[in-house]
């Protein structure tokens, strides 16, 4: 079985959304044609502003309140 290959990966819909530390990202992407599929990623921001990946982990009631406008986009696209 192969591993994965990125070229086979396509999105379909990405928007962010900045905050003062973190940024968070909704997306959907369907593998090698396959099943459309909603990601949410965090990047945080280190100490010289440079993002860097994160775990989601839990969302504070202004990142939900933000972020869910982005999920409602993306349902068009699954």
């Amino acid at each position: 079985m192969p591993g994965f290959n990125k070229e086979l990966d396509k999105e379909l819909f990405s928007e962010a959304v900045d905050f003062e530390k973190t940024k968070i990202t909704v997306s959907v992407f369907a593998y090698n044609e396959g099943t459309p599929k909603l990601q949410i990623v965090r990047q945080n921001k280190n100490a010289s502003g440079e993002p860097m990946f994160a775990k989601l982990g839990r969302m504070n009631k202004e990142e939900v309140l933000a972020v869910l406008p982005l999920i409602e986009k993306a349902k068009k696209y699954l």
